[in-house]
């Protein structure tokens, strides 16, 4: 294989750099304790079950804000209620939250997402994933980090245009990662479990103080896990580590490096009979034996705080990425009912080689009622292609008890072509409290895109492309009293019309497609605090999608529009001692105002795909004594796998359920059971010819220590 040289030098190796940096603290781990803390940062956890109306949003806004108090939607799922779930996988428990629903693929690295009636088709184009407030770039929509939920003390989900504080992409919604932080309290947690068909994970996170003024945070994790399928086992492991340093009361450094290595399962659907599922395939796997799927990235970041006086805080942070990824399958199959014989096509080998560096410097000014924030964001993202397109190659088997052969292809896997991706974007952001009744917030953010490809073959032509766009948002919110928030939002954004790392020749002269929403809603606390619920109401339209000209069918171009409409609603509550309910649903409306594909065929009036109409989550918890039973449920209504709205994906009801000892405070048993019923039901189509099957009935015993 041909592997690119990078461009962008870092001056140490950036996988050892995670490996030093635990041997590092570990050495550290055992220095005496400072008698006193300076700068603590406390954080106030509201109680579990509500919908955390209190905790400041990272997500929502670099303001600060509360989530009862921002003008937007925002979940917050926390990492204890994705354990007492069963909810691992940072997926999981994302779609667990109001309206989200899983549309991810091996290809994209199963982090793709569905909400407000759009789907981020391909990968993230539309649904912006973040950890700590930093968005990395995507290369074919590809995000494959984070995965697991070890390591991050919760997922918040902003609902609806988030371009003014991530940018370019965001339209449908925004999920960030917020993990834990280094504390001067000594701890150490760990998590253990085994569950069927020979499934294994094992966690271990560390904290504490490194002499007077550092501290540092250890998680590592990783995983074995089957899903009973052929080809069935994936593999995961993980190292997070963080050191701080706190030198004066006014002053914070930490230093990040994180790797992480991930071999997901080697599945790209199960092939349809006749449109529909096939449920005597379920556990069928057509892919070839020396298929490979590998995902390797190494992150390092640097930041530093100054809070230079009462109303004036600097921060500034540097992000690095290295990420190596890899595909060797076969991924399309064909059924044919008649013959019981399944076709095999696009034996495609990819491989990702990328380079990102970027900084974020930051200013916030607070003062006379105000909270404002002014920044600069600027990276530079280096990437090659490899693949062997046309991706050649064809094979039939037998539908059931086959051998899967091997991979092999006419086509040579070569080098394709480089891009260098050079990002600036300018925001500032404004939190003004009114009175102690009203609170207005304004955003306005400017993104610059410049992409520069070269291709390494011939025949092939150079191009350079500058893609930019304004975002704004306005929202007002209404406090009568301390309980009870209601707001109202406007806000707008551009989604690309496909990834802007690998920009491709035919799309390099569209502009960025154009998306604006408006929200209304109401967030409360009731019961004396026993209970949260929110709602919202929004309408969000998207113009400049990619259509077909009315004069001349065969040519592509921009001039498409979709709206999506609908209302949500969230809500927590402890009705009894020892009983929590905790639950959302979604009804919403999403079509194609313009659209027309091949042949002159107006799909005009079609709902877009992977998106459904209805989404719901209940979940109930009754603890007595030293144990607590939790049963839940998803529903996701019927979506589409095509624009002509033909190929229907039939809606499904999951539940599951876990039962939890508590032995003592620092020791918890878990059964986690999930798909009770062992539904067999899609997540998402893949072309036409096949859908992604969700898991089925599963069983782990988890047991959780801390120290």
């Amino acid at each position: 294989m041909h592997r690119k040289t990078p461009s962008i030098r870092s001056p140490f190796a950036p996988r050892r750099v995670a490996c030093c940096t635990l041997l590092a603290l570990a050495s550290l781990a055992g220095a005496a304790r400072a008698d006193t803390q300076l700068a603590p940062v406390i954080v106030a956890a509201p109680e579990d079950g509500g919908l955390h109306l209190d905790q400041p949003s990272l997500t929502g806004s670099r303001t600060g804000l509360s989530v009862r108090d921002l003008p937007a939607s925002v979940d917050v799922v926390t990492a204890e209620a994705m354990r007492e779930r069963g909810d691992f996988n940072i997926k999981d428990g994302i779609t667990r939250s109001t309206g989200l629903t899983n549309i991810g693929t091996i290809g994209n690295g199963g982090m793709s997402f569905s909400t407000r009636g759009i789907a981020a088709t391909p990968g993230t184009t539309s649904v912006g994933i973040a950890e700590d407030g930093i968005s990395l770039g995507a290369a074919s929509g590809t995000i494959n980090y984070p995965v697991d939920a070890w390591g991050y003390q919760r997922v918040e989900v902003l609902r609806g245009p988030a371009s003014v504080v991530f940018g370019v992409g965001t339209v449908g919604a925004t999920i960030n990662a917020v993990r834990n932080e280094p504390s001067r309290e000594r701890k150490v947690e760990t998590l253990a479990g085994l569950g069927s068909y020979g499934s294994a994970r094992l966690g271990i996170g560390a904290t504490g103080p490194l002499g007077e003024h550092a501290s540092f945070r250890v998680d590592a994790y990783g995983t074995n896990i089957d899903s009973g399928r052929d080809m069935g086992e994936a593999k995961s492991g993980k190292l997070m580590t963080t050191l701080r340093l706190d030198p004066r009361a006014d002053l914070r450094f930490e230093l990040l490096a994180d790797y992480s290595l991930v071999r997901p399962e080697r599945y790209f659907g199960t092939p349809l009979a006749n449109g529909r599922i096939d449920r005597s395939l379920r556990d069928e796997n057509y892919n070839v034996g020396n298929s490979v799927i590998r995902y390797e990235d190494t992150r390092l970041r640097a930041r530093a705080e100054w809070r230079a006086n009462s109303w004036l805080t600097l921060r500034d942070e540097v992000f690095f990425l290295q990420a190596d990824r890899r595909w060797r399958n076969v991924e399309v199959y064909a059924l044919n009912p008649a013959t019981r014989t399944v076709a095999r096509s696009s034996y495609t080998s990819i491989e990702h080689d990328q380079e990102q560096l970027g900084n974020r410097l930051e200013a916030a000014i607070a003062g006379a009622g105000h909270r404002l924030v002014l920044g600069w964001e600027a990276s530079k993202i280096d990437f090659r292609h490899t693949n062997n397109a046309p991706y050649g190659g064809a094979s039939t088997v037998p539908d059931r008890g086959f051998d899967p052969g091997q991979w092999a292809s006419p086509n040579a896997t070569l080098p394709r072509y480089d891009s260098d991706t050079t990002m600036h974007a300018f925001y500032l952001e404004d939190a003004y409290e009114i009175d102690r009744h009203w609170l207005l917030l304004a955003g306005l953010r400017r993104d610059t895109t410049r992409v520069s490809r070269h291709e390494l073959l011939p025949g092939q032509a150079d191009f350079s492309e500058t893609l930019s766009g304004n975002s704004v948002r306005l929202g007002l919110t209404y406090r009568p009293n301390a309980d009870t928030s209601l707001y109202l939002q406007g806000s707008t954004g551009y989604d690309p019309v496909s990834n802007l790392v690998t920009l491709t020749l035919a799309n390099r002269d569209f502009s960025l497609v154009r998306g604006r929403q408006a929200e209304a809603g109401i967030k409360q606390s009731f019961a004396g605090g026993r209970g949260d619920w929110s709602a919202a109401v929004y309408r969000i339209e998207k113009d400049d999608i990619l259509t077909r000209d009315p004069v001349d069918p065969t040519i592509i171009v921009q001039g498409g529009s979709q709206h999506s409409q609908g209302v949500e609603l969230a809500f927590g509550i402890a009705p009894a001692p020892g009983w929590r309910v905790e639950g959302n649903v979604t009804a919403l409306r999403a079509r194609y105002d313009e659209l027309m594909e091949a042949g002159g065929i107006s799909r005009a009036g079609k709902r877009p795909t992977n998106v459904p109409e209805r989404v719901a989550n209940l979940w109930g918890h009754y603890r007595r004594g030293d144990w607590q039973a939790s049963l839940g449920a998803r529903y996701v209504g019927k979506r589409y796998g095509d624009n002509a709205n033909t190929l229907k994906m039939p809606s499904y009801t999951v539940a599951d359920a876990s039962l939890a000892w508590f032995v003592d405070r620092d020791t918890t048993l878990r059964a986690v059971l999930r798909n009770l019923t062992d539904k067999v039901y899609a997540t998402t189509a893949y072309r036409t010819t096949q859908f992604f099957l969700g898991e089925s009935r599963r069983m782990e015993l988890v047991a959780e220590f801390r120290f």
